[in-house]
């Protein structure tokens, strides 16, 4: 009977999730969440510090922490974990010499306490520019299938058209009932 109920709950709650967008400098970190905001591409500059909005969609609201990603503010992404029900990992699919990076504070991330329950996305942006590395290839270099203790999904997208940013969101949704 509780079981039920809770999954009844979850049918007509707007249970709110708490959603932190991290990766590089330049990965395209805001325009996704203002894609998801308001549709269409805004002008943005290095986000020092972070963004945070609310995107609601078929039921459910995520507050979105956009954290900036230059390497000076990386440190401090630990500040934003705690509640965290979702990472999404923005992934530039033209810098093949920063993915190593990329790995790196992924797995460092997902190490962290306040993270062990946290579901991870990884989009792998600017699939509109030739020489891309494919969502296959980035999932290859950093290793998604041996993460053992986190469900994570990667997304081929790109930020400026919309393109595969639903498919991340309705993989969210689906997520949020688990």
């Amino acid at each position: 009977m509780g079981v039920l109920f809770s999954k009844l709950m979850r049918l007509f709650s707007n249970a709110e999730h708490k959603v932190i967008i991290v990766g590089l400098d330049n990965a395209g970190k805001t325009t996704i969440l203002y894609q998801f905001l308001m549709d269409e591409v805004v002008h943005t500059s290095p986000t020092i510090g972070s963004n945070v909005e609310e995107i609601v969609c078929k039921k459910s609201r995520f507050v979105m922490w956009d954290i900036g990603g230059q390497e000076s503010l990386r440190s401090s992404w630990a500040t934003y974990y705690a509640n965290s029900d979702f990472v999404i990992l923005v992934v530039d699919s033209t810098d093949r010499e920063r993915l190593h990076i990329s790995k790196e504070e992924l797995y460092t991330m997902l190490q962290h306490e306040d993270l062990k329950r946290a579901k991870l996305l990884v989009f792998a942006n600017k699939q509109d520019v030739k020489g891309r590395m494919s969502a296959a290839e980035i999932s290859e270099q950093l290793k998604l299938t041996s993460l053992k203790d986190h469900t994570w999904q990667i997304q081929a997208c790109c930020a400026l058209t919309g393109e595969g940013l639903q498919q991340g969101l309705e993989w969210l949704i689906s997520q949020t009932g688990r």
